[in-house]
């Protein structure tokens, strides 16, 4: 069996939890089958480069998105399946089944009907991205969900899809990267120092980071807040996220804000390190870096929408604050959440120690891969009946 994967992120250019789910399972795909995969932008070892001409560069990003969709259709020959991650992609892989007769796999990270945000971003684009998802998720052979949430949010969105066509099958983290780790020098080569909380995202509506530091005001100062954040999706979410970093630091010290991409080896330090791992989304289709900061014994403190709570179980390895669409009734409702968690010390603890062991005994990549091969023979020989 030989898949071609096709998503926009790939190493060194990740910057959200769909590259990660795209490499991970690639890598333990990789121990089982054969994966071919094409990538948007410059060569790399390990996948093919789609890089976007120079002289399309003008382009408003989802028209530049659908010219490389097209040369990767072209591309993708000689694989018995594709499989596409995001709606970047996932027209390429539409494209190609047709154009090599191929069957092609969705795997849905999130949906374009419920991030009506992303028009600040793409401005028409948004309704060229919201066409190109919904035309390859109804004519595609099957859709993964990475939770039961989602798939619900699938349903929902694209109700004239066959329900037995939409499969869950959870992300994944790895518990041998993602582990408890102890590193001082990583916290001073930041400034951090004494009790913190974290939060590590891209800068975007979605994650809800702009929820988090109006609540923060409200916290226990002695308890600091670490924001690893950066690629804003657009320049008014960047500035109104810098606007309340810069008012929260000039009321306290303990407010650091990273906002390069943290590589490996500093992220789980410094979420080993933290006393609560913050993730404020107003929608979320599971949230990786939640298993993320669990594998590394770190408590959650999440809001309650789409897929999180399948990964952070209220009372066990975190706990769950409802988001209802009202931002300041959320802002308050968490704060007082992160002041009673950071107040028992025991609870963080017992909640850190729990949280890894269910990132290892139930989001295992291998276990993840085996099952995404057995979905693809099964799509494979009903293609070729």
């Amino acid at each position: 069996m030989k898949i071609g994967l096709i998503t926009k992120e790939w190493p060194p250019h990740i910057y959200g939890g769909a590259g990660v789910h795209a490499l991970q399972l690639t890598q333990a795909l990789r121990e089982k089958i054969d994966v071919e995969v094409h990538s948007f932008g410059e060569s790399r070892d390990d996948a093919q480069q789609h890089l976007l001409p120079s002289e399309y560069s003008s382009l408003n990003p989802a028209l530049g998105a659908l010219v490389t969709d097209i040369e990767i259709a072209q591309s993708v020959d000689g694989v018995d399946l594709l499989h596409s991650h995001t709606w970047y992609a996932n027209m390429a892989g539409h494209l190609g089944g047709l154009l090599h007769d191929l069957p092609h796999v969705i795997t849905a990270h999130s949906l374009e009907p419920d991030r009506p945000w992303k028009a600040d971003q793409l401005g028409g684009g948004y309704r060229i991205s919201s066409w190109a998802e919904r035309t390859a998720y109804e004519a595609a052979d099957a859709i993964i969900a990475v939770s039961n949430g989602m798939r619900a949010d699938v349903l929902k969105a694209y109700p004239s899809l066959n329900p037995e066509k939409v499969h869950v099958i959870l992300n994944g983290v790895d518990t041998v990267d993602f582990a408890p780790s102890v590193n001082p020098e990583v916290q001073a080569r930041y400034g951090i120092s004494g009790r913190y909380a974290i939060f590590i995202g891209r800068i975007t509506r979605q994650k809800g980071l702009a929820h988090l530091l109006r609540a923060w005001h409200s916290v226990n100062p002695d308890v600091g807040l670490v924001v690893a954040a950066g690629n804003a999706d657009e320049p008014g979410i960047g500035a109104e996220v810098a606007d309340l970093i810069s008012q929260l630091q000039a009321a306290r010290e303990n407010v650091w804000w990273i906002q390069e991409r943290l590589p490996l080896d500093q992220m789980k330090v410094l979420l080993s390190g933290a006393d609560l791992f913050l993730c404020p989304s107003i929608y979320e289709p599971l949230g990786i870096v939640n298993l993320e900061a669990m594998a590394c014994e770190t408590a959650v403190l999440a809001s309650r929408v789409g897929g999180i709570p399948e990964v952070v179980l209220q009372g066990v390895t975190g706990e769950l604050v409802d988001y209802r669409g009202d931002g300041t009734e959320f802002e308050v409702t968490f704060a007082h959440a992160a002041n009673e968690l950071l107040s028992d010390i025991n609870k963080l603890t017992g909640y850190g120690v729990a949280g890894r062991k269910r990132a290892i005994e139930h989001f295992s990549w291998a276990t993840i891969a085996d099952q995404t091969i057995a979905l693809y023979r099964e799509i494979i020989a009903k293609h070729k009946k």
